[in-house]
């Protein structure tokens, strides 16, 4: 015999205020990372690492660096300097016209349906109907 899943008004509120609870949380926690960056740059300069402890609790604050380059002016100055060597050709597929093609029937579908990868990602969203007053 299978079980029959309900959901209740109750747990569905309860999501909701949680979800609420979540954002109020990330919120606080983001005005706090704010001012322990602040103080972290007055005592040890702005983008450097530092440490401060009060009590049981120690802050730290670490620096990651990444570097990037701008493309197309990177590919066009590597062109510049004959440094072709250093510059990667790729093949994509363009998809948008892939897809064009196949809606109007110039390419078959089986043809890609191995190839193809569609992502489905299900998404909750609670919302009040209405506001109690309680």
């Amino acid at each position: 015999m299978e079980e029959v899943l309900v959901l209740t008004e109750e747990e569905i509120k309860r999501y909701f205020d949680l979800n609420k609870q979540t954002k109020e949380i990330k919120k606080e926690m983001e005005e706090l990372k704010k001012k322990f960056h602040e103080v972290l740059d007055a005592s040890f300069g702005k983008n450097e690492k530092g440490e401060i402890q009060r009590g049981h609790y120690k802050l730290q604050r670490q620096i990651r660096t990444a570097v990037s380059y701008d493309e197309q002016g990177t590919i066009k100055r590597l062109e510049d300097l004959n440094l072709s060597e250093f510059i990667i050709e790729t093949k994509t597929p363009d998809t948008e016209k892939l897809e064009s093609a196949l809606k109007l029937g110039l390419v078959e579908e089986e043809d890609f349906k191995d190839q193809k990868k569609v992502r489905i990602t299900p998404t909750i969203v609670v919302k009040e109907t209405f506001s109690s007053t309680e």
